[in-house]
């Protein structure tokens, strides 16, 4: 059986809910969102696996017919360790989910259960009385039950919407949102230096379907080249699998996606890519389309410029590192793999690795530093949000500004550098960085104070004392330490 990877805490969280069940005999629900191949069924089939109560997992399919969803489901609890005699599960046709969770009720044992919903959002599209079924469900004939019901889905926007106010389900159900693996867990997985291991991190997004496929003590690069023999690989299938159940058709909101992906930031950049013969895409369009991607789907991130004034323009970015890799470079590795041209797939990424990497590695850099300031490990204790600065120009772009707030600051305390090259930062590094930040709105050169993040450290020349912090690949993994 494979390895389960990280999740500690998730487990945690989850055993709690079985505990509370088990000591009030009452039931909880949890709604478990998250991204596409984060691992949600993997974590609960382990939690299931782990727990030692009876439980029936049941996943949706997709397309399937309500009264196809309801027969999969019974034959799912009939075959599961719920029921005491599998005889009393209807082996013929029941009307709709209210019966069949009628049916579920009546096997459900004295003692705690576990059910598993997986795919929710594919239920509700199948049946529009689903949701309301569900809701009388529980507060008729679940809630007073020893069970641990946990709904499980990847369409964030949908999930969200289940346990909003004035829907069925609304303050009926916990929330967890499932994120990919942090670095830390990346690393205690792959067994690897710290600057690899945050390069790993880059790669895989911290999704398990990739971690698990990467022989620990595999460098990055060596890993990518192996792959680009193997057309199956899970570098390449992820990403595919998640950009094809999200975007099925080559749509307006594809091409948006696509010109992020392929290194646009900027609304004019992106209409200018995402546009067709008729030229590029109108405002009217493309607005409601970013606000989709970024708000519903969760699939682009977007940065704004952070200091004690209002800044633009708003930058866009791929949110899953994995996503963004594989729309910037893999996609056209994947091709060349496939057409059996290994060597060719793997200098197309070595290619682009460099600039790539020094682009993505910034927001895990940022949230690194954050991670840190709300635990209080920097020297700067009003420090509460980690971004950028750029103008219009974008010249300068500054990498890090520490503040005690985002979007619009009230006090800046440090701005700094990112540095991800085998070189050090040295003194010209150092002499731009202080031009750059002397441009940033409410930054007072005499108290906010420089921060260098370097992979290869900082230059002899370099004046240690010019610098009042000064990170390398393993304070960035430390964030993350339990």
């Amino acid at each position: 059986m494979e390895s389960f990877i990280g999740r500690a805490a998730e487990l945690r969280l989850l055993g709690k809910r079985l505990e509370r069940v088990a000591r009030t005999g009452q039931g909880v629900a949890v709604a478990i969102r998250g991204r596409r191949q984060v691992g949600k069924s993997r974590l609960v089939q382990e939690f299931c696996d782990r727990a030692g109560a009876p439980y029936v997992f049941y996943a949706a399919t997709k397309g399937a017919s309500p009264v196809e969803g309801v027969a999969a489901f019974l034959a799912e609890v009939r075959e599961s360790t719920l029921p005491a005699d599998r005889e009393s599960i209807p082996a013929g046709p029941v009307a709709d989910w209210a019966d069949a969770f009628r049916v579920l009720s009546a096997v459900l044992p004295d003692r705690p259960s576990i059910v598993v919903l997986d795919e929710l959002p594919w239920l509700a599209e199948q049946d529009p009385v689903f949701d309301g079924a569900l809701q009388t469900a529980w507060d008729r004939l679940l809630s007073s039950r020893p069970v641990l019901l946990l709904l499980l889905g990847s369409d964030l926007h949908m999930m969200e919407r289940l346990t909003a106010y004035e829907r069925p389900f609304h303050g009926r159900a916990d929330n967890l949102v499932l994120g990919p693996l942090n670095p830390a867990e990346t690393g205690a997985a792959l067994d690897l230096p710290a600057a690899d291991v945050l390069d790993a991190h880059l790669v895989t997004g911290g999704l398990p379907g990739i971690i698990r496929a990467w022989p620990p003590g595999t460098p990055p690069l060596d890993f990518m080249e192996a792959e680009c023999a193997d057309p199956a690989s899970p570098l390449f299938g992820v990403p595919e699998s998640a950009l094809l159940a999200e975007f099925p058709a080559p749509d307006q909101a594809r091409r948006v996606l696509e010109a992020v992906g392929s290194g646009e930031r900027t609304h004019a950049t992106i209409a200018a890519a995402a546009g067709g013969r008729e030229g590029a895409l109108p405002s009217g369009v493309l607005s409601p389309l970013l606000r989709r991607l970024t708000q519903d789907k969760r699939v682009l991130a977007v940065d704004s410029p952070l200091s004690t004034r209002p800044g633009r323009p708003a930058l866009y970015r791929v949110a899953d590192s994995n996503l963004r890799l594989y729309l910037a470079a893999l996609r056209g590795a994947q091709e060349q793999t496939r057409r059996g041209r290994p060597e060719a797939a793997f200098r197309l990424i070595r290619r682009r690795w460099t600039a790539w990497r020094g682009r993505a590695v910034e927001p895990l850099v940022r949230e690194a530093l954050e991670t840190a300031a709300l635990a209080g490990d920097l020297p700067w204790p009003g420090v509460e949000a980690v971004g950028g600065w750029w103008n219009r120009r974008f010249d300068p772009e500054i990498d890090l500004i520490g503040a005690d707030r985002a979007p619009v600051a009230r006090a800046l305390f440090f701005a700094g550098s990112v540095k991800w090259l085998g070189t050090p930062f040295d003194q010209h590094d150092l002499a731009a960085l202080r031009r750059g930040a002397a441009e940033v709105p409410g930054l007072d050169p005499g108290t906010t104070e420089p921060v260098v993040v370097s992979l290869s450290g900082l230059h002899t020349a370099v004046d240690r004392a010019a610098v009042r912090l000064l990170w390398g690949p393993q304070d960035i993994l430390a964030a993350w330490a339990d």
